[in-house]
Order: C-alpha cells, then structure tokens, then sequence
C-alpha cells in the first residue's frame, strides 16, 4: 500500500467510533443475502440496504442518518471509503467482494481438507524466533486465565447461541425472544413481543444497554446478550475469557474468522484496525513464549503471551514491542507488550489476533474480545 493510502486509512480508522454492530449469520443466514445478484444498488431501500450499513458502521465508518435502509449518496460515498481502507478499487457500487470482505455473502472456502495456517501464522516453521525460545512459561504468574473445556455453541434450553444473535431486519422467534427478555427487564418495547426487529426494538435494547452501562449500540451484540439472558456466560460455552481488550482506542474490528485468504490459507483470528502505535495490552497475566521479527513476511513483528494454563494469545505486525519485553517476559493483564503497527504482510495497521485454548487448535477469538470491547476507550490504561 502506497504511503498515501496509509495515511488515508490512519485518519479514517483514527476517527472511528466503535459501535458494536454486528451482522451474525443465524440458521440459514437471513441476515446475509442470498447471492450476489440480490445485491442491492444505488437508489434501493429496504432489508439488503440495512445489511449493508449495519455492516460499514460494525466497520467503524460514520454513517450520517445511520441505518435507514436507502441506498443514498451518503451510504455511496461511505462505501466508496471503506473500499479505499481496504485496498479496493473505490467504485461506491456493492461488488461481490466488498460483499463477500463485509460478510453480506458467504465467501468461497477452500476444498482442502484442513487448513491450520492464518494470515499472520503463529507457528509458521520457516519463521525464526527472535531469540531461544522458553522451554516452558513461568510458573509463578498469579491470575490465572480461566480454565478451558473444547468450546461449544451447543444450544441451551431456553437460550441462543453465537450464532443465532438476530440481527435489525430480521422476523424470528430470536428477535421475540430478545423482545421479552427485554420487558421482562422493565424495558419499553413499542408494538410489544412481535418478532420484528425494527426500529422500536433497536431503541429499546439502546435504553437497556445505557441502563446497564453497555456500550449502547442498539444491536444484540455477545455482552447485550449475556445481560439479556438470553445467552450463557463465556465460562458456560466453554470459551477462555480474557480481563482486558487487547488494544487502546480509537479501533474497530468484525468477526471475520475463516475469510478466505490468499495461497488457500483461512483466516484464524481477528483484525482490530487502527492507527499506527496505539498501545497493545496483554489480555491476562502470563509469559512472553515466543516473539518473531519485522522480517517474518506473513506476522511482522509478533509475539506469544501464554497462560499458566497453556492457553496462549498471538499478537501480530505490531510495529515495536514495548521496551524490556523479551522471551521469558512475566507479564500483568493491562501491561503494554507492544505497538500496533503494519509490519509482515498487514497492508494496513492492525492488530492480527488469536487464541489457542491449551495450547490447541485457534478458536474464533471474536466473542472473547467483544465481551471486554473497549474500543472506544482512547486513554492508555494504568499501568500495572
């Protein structure tokens, strides 16, 4: 990326203000459009329209009108940024793959039969550590992460799941679900439990959230439905929980957890954008295990921050580590460890991030980090 794309992508990502909205598939994906020719175009209105704003301001982008289901100039110049950031060409038309990078389509998965690497590899073996690598973490770390079963998303009598969070547009059980729940927390819900997610139920779960000191995003974001009840905590699902975000405001991150990537590779972890030497947190207390070079060409500068119990957490393409963090690092939940930054194969500055309950096989890091977002928070963290 040339440096005035940087810089672009810096002001635009340095202006973002976090608003939690996601676009979660549920069952047979009514929230994503069926296929690419139902893409909608300059001049719609409607569902598909909703979608696709929903979709920019879960990216970070300001909407001016926000959500209003017409495919404006406001919405074309939007979309026409965000394709800048991203390295496309900027049309301000719905193509099928800014469709497909936003999650309003499904995208193509690779045929093999398993793919282990990520965009920014945590074990990739031709990459050479920095220094000798620890043989084991350190043993006198005191909190602990806390303890990890194979993650689930295994419906409970009673409740959703992950991926069953409804989204504004959609008509389902889910939606009146959430609607009662909502009443049933003294909360006002114009046109009652219809199964609809409008306007009326996007400013009831705003009011719930501000109650109860959520980032108020009007959307059925992980936190809003763990408050709700109508989600089991992470420590229920069998999903490693993490004390503190990753990373200082201003950013903005998705779940893009298995986009396709180039060379067959799966995406395995999150992106959380933002601009160059924002501060990087470790998400728990813990031992620096293993760190890579800027000379890595996938992760860049990267590092290992691991739990006593193996659990480990991989941060990529930062742009400096933090001084006196080495191999064999205690860490404190809260401590800076690095700098966002785009080194490796970033493109853009961002934070690539994974978790690897026990050790194991990378988990969809999205919901850990959106039950502690703190995206918004622009002030750099006491430090430890």
């Amino acid at each position: 990326m040339s440096a005035k794309a940087k810089i672009l992508a810096s002001l635009i990502v340095g202006s973002i203000l976090n608003l939690g909205l996601a676009v979660p598939s549920v069952g047979a994906a009514p929230s994503a459009l069926a296929a690419p020719a139902a893409l909608p175009v300059f001049g719609d209105s409607g569902p598909t329209v909703v979608r696709l704003q929903e979709a920019l301001i879960a990216r970070g982008f300001t909407l001016k009108g926000g959500a209003d289901g017409v495919f404006s100039a406001t919405t074309q110049a939007t979309l026409k940024n965000f394709q800048k950031v991203v390295g496309f060409k900027p049309t301000g038309r719905l193509d099928e793959r800014t469709a497909k990078f936003l999650g309003l389509i499904a995208a193509d998965q690779p045929k093999a039969k398993k793919v282990k690497a990520a965009a920014t590899p945590a074990s990739t073996p031709a990459v050479a550590p920095v220094a000798a690598p620890v043989a084991a973490p350190a043993k006198t770390v005191a909190a602990p992460v806390a303890a990890t079963t194979t993650p689930t998303n295994t419906p409970i009598d009673g409740m959703l799941t992950i991926d069953s969070l409804p989204a504004r547009g959609q008509k389902s059980d889910a939606v009146r679900l959430v609607q009662e729940k909502l009443i049933a927390n003294s909360i006002e819900v114009k046109g009652g439990a219809d199964g609809i997610f409008g306007v009326a139920t996007t400013v009831s779960l705003t009011n719930f959230q501000k109650a109860r000191g959520l980032n108020a995003t009007g959307a059925v974001d992980l936190p809003t439905a763990v408050a709700l009840g109508v989600l089991p905590d992470l420590a229920t699902l069998g999903i490693p929980q993490i004390s503190v975000f990753p990373s200082q405001g201003r950013c903005s991150f998705v779940d893009s957890w298995h986009e396709p990537r180039p060379g067959g590779r799966l995406h395995i972890g999150v992106d959380i954008i933002g601009p160059k030497g924002l501060a990087l947190y470790a998400v728990v207390d813990g031992t620096i295990t293993k760190m890579y070079g800027a000379d890595s060409k996938l992760s860049g500068n990267a590092l290992r921050l691991t739990a006593p119990d193996s659990t480990y957490f991989f941060y990529a393409h930062l742009d400096s580590f933090a001084p006196g963090i080495t191999i064999g690092s205690a860490v404190r939940a809260g401590q800076i460890i690095g700098y966002m930054g785009a080194t490796g194969n970033a493109g853009i500055s961002h934070l690539h991030f994974e978790i690897h309950p026990g050790g194991g096989e990378a988990i969809n890091p999205y919901p850990v980090i959106k039950a502690v977002d703190a995206c918004h928070v622009t002030e750099v963290l006491p430090q430890p």
